[in-house]
């Protein structure tokens, strides 16, 4: 299941942003992180894929969810514009890929498997 982030859990899971200035995932296995807002009509079509995603790649990927209504400081300190926006991390320290807009299933799979080279259920 995809777990909610606030600022704090956010520090300590992907990144922490006081100490770093440069980009450091602090994740030990990728992760995928959606930026929603409960008003948003494409975030309420992605959210039960995204948790199908989260067990299917379960011990595979981690799964976060950040609302950027409540966590406002974090949308923009990655210059979040439009949502959902799903950045993909990967434990090699590049920086993350970033997909703007609802995908299906299918083809947020297929996202999945190219940058993280795992396969899911």
């Amino acid at each position: 299941m995809a777990e909610l982030l606030n600022k704090e859990s956010f520090k300590e899971k992907v990144f922490n942003f006081e100490t770093n200035k440069e980009w450091k995932f602090e994740g030990n296995r990728p992760a995928i992180l959606d930026f929603y807002a409960d008003w948003c009509g494409p975030c309420k079509t992605l959210a039960p894929i995204f948790e199908e995603l989260s067990k299917e790649y379960e011990g595979k990927i981690d799964f976060y969810k950040v609302d950027t209504e409540k966590e406002q400081e974090l949308a923009a300190m990655f210059g979040i514009r439009s949502i959902p926006t799903i950045m993909f991390m990967n434990t090699d320290g590049k920086e993350p890929q970033v997909v703007q807009g609802a995908l299906p299933k299918p083809q947020l799979k297929e996202v999945i498997e190219q940058v993280f080279e795992v396969k899911g259920e």
